[in-house]
Parts: structure tokens; C-alpha cells; sequence
């Protein structure tokens, strides 16, 4: 049956009927449908895995997308046009504060896998990247869940997960894997950490049983995917006729590198293109220093000078020079062949090019306080260490620097106060106080 146009997408006139609930998700934003739930949609056994997604604090992605039967069209963009496709793999869509919800599905032994896509920040991660118990509502979702380990209330995602764990251990569910897609290195022992802290917290024998029962899986995500706009939502309309509430537009291009146990089976994502590897970390550095290191050069040095995506900043010769040198910088110290690395970052520059993809620098700008060590500080330590104070690197923090200051794009950083702070004073001042905050106190770095 052809939908009326205009009519509101749902499983009567697109996709496939919803699977059985076997993966939960925790943080259901348009890079996660874009990415995971993609590979999901395309696995060939996708009919067996259905997905409950829950997002962060707010319903509103939860009820558009329950409206919708949990549908949504992603909207690939590339130099031939936009080709629209209906992605069915989420099964129930439930707002982050459902706790009952979490709870019934980890405690199903059909569930085996929990993915998440919560941002850095999100993980709660003190200084020493252990769980942050100093953030209130850490503090606050410890004391909730030792005073009732099966119904407190928690608002982090360490707390969620930890509260899933629980009710898994109660009903005796089994082994399952937990698979963050977070750019974060080693991101699944990162969460290893914050969750087993919180579960020691809460209670030394879950932290135990998380050893033995729960595995975490180390990924590299790679997908570019802006904030939907309304022109993204009028072309899906005019393609394919539906009044589509959830459009996730994205590029053609997409990586997913997974290592890690799989103890209670899942999804033969290696069929739809992931690949299962040994090691990560190669893939890892190559992504966060080339990909993802030159997208936050552009945020804070790009927007200074007046551009607002990445398409218009890789057009300007002084931004794009800046970007080869940052590779430069940066390759060398690549665990890759070289022919790799020149690949890599010509296809980096096609997808930068991309015309379809409206890919905002100050979006890619925010949480620097998280993204700037893990980003620059590595391939800055790596160019010292053989004797060279490397331009094309340490541009990135300068840029950092200056965006703190109050330059190109507005400063958005759950540690605003803290990183804002740094960069008072005269420049010389602020350039020695972030560098020291960043574990860089090295006078070569200083002019």
C-alpha cells in the first residue's frame, strides 16, 4: 500500500515488522541511527535483533520516534544527490529516565548486547579516568542505588548501566557485552572503569560479578552526521512522500572497528561491512588524529576566521594548509603503512568536500575540555619526544586557547568555568596555564 502523501511514516507502508528486543541502547541521538542502528538494519540476521534505544535527559526523540513505530529515514548525502532509506531496527524507543524499561530489559536473558553513544562527557570520568564521584550526580546515583539496588532512581549513564547490572544479577540473566561507540580511546576499558567503580561503590560483590559476567568491547565509530535540519526533513518528504519527524541525515562514508567478546552472541555485523578485529587502537589513532584531530582544528581555528561548516572551511587554502599540516604532524606517528595514511587522508578530504553534508563547526567545537586532550595533546607529546615543537600540532591548541577567549565558536563545555578560566589574563598567560592544565609545560611549545 503507497503511503497518502504527507502521511506519517510507519511500519504499514515502510520497513520490516520490529524484532525481538536483544540489544539495548543508551543514548539514541542521530549519530548512533546513522551508525550502529545502521548496521544493525543491514545485518543479515537483523530480523532476530531488535533494538530498545533509550535517549539521554530529554523524551522529545523518544516520542517522534514512537510516533513513528521507532522509523526513521536516513537521508544519505553525497556529490550525486540524496538518497533516502527507512532504517527498522529499533523496536521500542523509550525516554532516558524509564528506568522500570531498562531494568525489564536487562533482565531478560534475550538481551546480550547494551551499546551506547552518550558523548565523552557523558561517561563521567574523573581526572585519573576513573568514575568521577565528586559530580553530584554520581554521588547521587550511588546513594540511590545502595539504599534500593532495584528501584533508585539514577540519572548518568554510569548509574543506568549499573542499575541494568543489577537487575540482570538479580534475575540471573547471564553474560552480556557492553559496546560503547563513543570517540574516546580504549573507550570499552574507559567504561569498564566507571562502571566497575560505581558498582564497588554500590556494592563489592556486583563489582565482582561485573568481572565475571559482563565484557566490554572496544570499538572505532566513524561516521560524519550533522544535526538534522528542516531542509533534510522537505527533501525526505518530497522523495518519498512520508511526514518523517526523525530524518538522520549522513554521509555514504562509514567504519565500525570492534574488538572484544561477544559472550552472548550478536548481530553479524562483519556481514554489513564492521569489521572484527584483535586491536583496535591502530584504526583508533588513525580516526582521532587524522579524522577527528583536523575537525577540531577547524572548530576553533576555521570559525575564527568567519567559516561555519566544513565543507566552507576545507575551500579556504589558509584553513586547508592548516589541515595538511596537522596531518603532517600527525602521520608519522601512525602504527600504519605510509600508503595507508595517504589514503586515508584523501578520502578524508573528499568527504570533507561533501557538499550534502552540513556539518556545523560549532558542534564539532564543543566539550573541548574532552576532546582536546585526546585529540592534540598525543600526537604533540609524539612530535616532542623526536625533538621537534611541530606547528601543525600545537596550531590546534592555540586555536583551543583562543576559542576560550571568546573567538569563532561559542564556547559549549560541561567544564566551561574550569577551561574558560585557564585562558584569562595576557595570551602569554593563558597559553602557559592551558598547556599546564594539558600536561604540555614545555617551553618549546610556549612561542
Amino acid at each position: 500500500m503507497s503511503p497518502v502523501l504527507g502521511e506519517r511514516l510507519s511500519r504499514r507502508h515502510a520497513g520490516r515488522p520490529a524484532a525481538q528486543v536483544r540489544i539495548v541502547h543508551l543514548g539514541v541521538g542521530n549519530f548512533f541511527r546513522a551508525h550502529a542502528a545502521w548496521y544493525t538494519e543491514h545485518a543479515p540476521d537483523a530480523d532476530e535483533w531488535g533494538i530498545a534505544a533509550f535517549t539521554g535527559r530529554s523524551a522529545a526523540v523518544a516520542d517522534a520516534l514512537s510516533a513513528q513505530e521507532g522509523l526513521y529515514t536516513l537521508l544519505v548525502r553525497g556529490e550525486g544527490g540524496a538518497r533516502p532509506e527507512v532504517v527498522s531496527s529499533l523496536s521500542a524507543v523509550h525516554p532516558g529516565d524509564d528506568l522500570s524499561a531498562l531494568r525489564r530489559y536487562l533482565a531478560d536473558p534475550a538481551v546480550v548486547v547494551v551499546t551506547s553513544t552518550v558523548t565523552e562527557a557523558g561517561y563521567k570520568r574523573a581526572g585519573d579516568g576513573g568514575l568521577d564521584v565528586s559530580d553530584p550526580d554520581v554521588s547521587a546515583d550511588i546513594d540511590a542505588l545502595q539504599a534500593d539496588p532495584l528501584s533508585g532512581i539514577v540519572v548518568t549513564t554510569p548509574g543506568r548501566l549499573v542499575a541494568g547490572l543489577l537487575a540482570r544479577r538479580a534475575a540471573g540473566a547471564g553474560a552480556l557485552a557492553v559496546v560503547p561507540n563513543d570517540n574516546v580511546p580504549d573507550n570499552g576499558a574507559m567504561v569498564a572503569r566507571v562502571v566497575g567503580d560505581l558498582a564497588g561503590h554500590v556494592d563489592p560483590d556486583l563489582q565482582a560479578w561485573v568481572a565475571d559476567n559482563v565484557s566490554f568491547v572496544t570499538t572505532m565509530v566513524d561516521r560524519i552526521t550533522p544535526r538534522t535540519t528542516d531542509d533534510d526533513r522537505a527533501v525526505v518528504r518530497e522523495l518519498t512522500g512520508f511526514h518523517d519527524v526523525a530524518v538522520v541525515p549522513t554521509e555514504p562514508f562509514s567504519e565500525w572497528v570492534l574488538a572484544g567478546d561477544f559472550p552472548g552472541g550478536r548481530p553479524a555485523w562483519d556481514a554489513a561491512g564492521a569489521r572484527v578485529v584483535d586491536d583496535v587502537r591502530p584504526f583508533e589513532r588513525r580516526k582521532l588524529w587524522l579524522l577527528n584531530g583536523s575537525h577540531s582544528l577547524m572548530a576553533y581555528a576555521a570559525s575564527i576566521l568567519g567559516h561555519e561548516t566544513v565543507a566552507d572551511a576545507i575551500t579556504d587554502p589558509v584553513v586547508r594548509s592548516w589541515v595538511e599540516e596537522w596531518w603532517d604532524a600527525a602521520g608519522p606517528h601512525l602504527d600504519l603503512p605510509a600508503d595507508d595514511v595517504t589514503a586515508y587522508r584523501g578520502a578524508l578530504l573528499d568527504r570533507y568536500r561533501n557538499p550534502g553534508i552540513r556539518h556545523l563547526l560549532a558542534q564539532i567545537a564543543a566539550d573541548g575540555s574532552q576532546k582536546v586532550p585526546i585529540r592534540a595533546v598525543p600526537v604533540i607529546r609524539a612530535a616532542l619526544e623526536g625533538g621537534v615543537a611541530a606547528p601543525g600540532a600545537t596550531r590546534l591548541v592555540a586555536a583551543w586557547v583562543a576559542h576560550l577567549r571568546g573567538l569563532g565558536a561559542p564556547v559549549t563545555d560541561a567544564r566551561a568555568d574550569e577551561v574558560t578560566a585557564l585562558a584569562t589574563g595576557t595570551v602569554e598567560e593563558a597559553v602557559r596555564h592551558t598547556l599546564a592544565w594539558l600536561d604540555l609545560d614545555d617551553e618549546r611549545l610556549v612561542a
